[in-house]
């Protein structure tokens, strides 16, 4: 007699991996950049409206930061480094959980 496991009696093993959490790009309020320069930023290279680019910046204003945008690790990178080339302070970090 073969021995075969009890499929009725097994556990589920299978373990479930959270999907891997978008990277952001964070934009700091500084106290070199004029306000209107940094709304000018956000449209000019996100291509937000104004209203959506003022909002941004009135939160890195108020708050102190702002995510400005979320994707791959790769293009946060390459958002960061244009944020430097217009003279703001960014970083990119993991998007908070949930």
């Amino acid at each position: 007699m073969s021995a075969l496991p009890d499929v009725e009696h097994q556990e589920d093993t299978e373990v479930v991996v959270d999907p891997d959490r978008p990277w952001v790009t964070v934009v700091w309020n500084d106290p070199v950049n004029l306000m209107s320069y940094v709304t000018y930023v956000f449209q000019t290279y996100f291509g937000y409206d104004e209203a959506t680019a003022t909002r941004l910046m009135l939160q890195v204003h108020h708050e102190g930061r702002s995510v400005v945008s979320s994707g791959s690790r790769e293009k946060m990178e390459i958002d960061v480094q244009a944020m430097h080339s217009y003279g703001l302070w960014a970083t990119l970090q993991q998007e908070d959980a949930a």
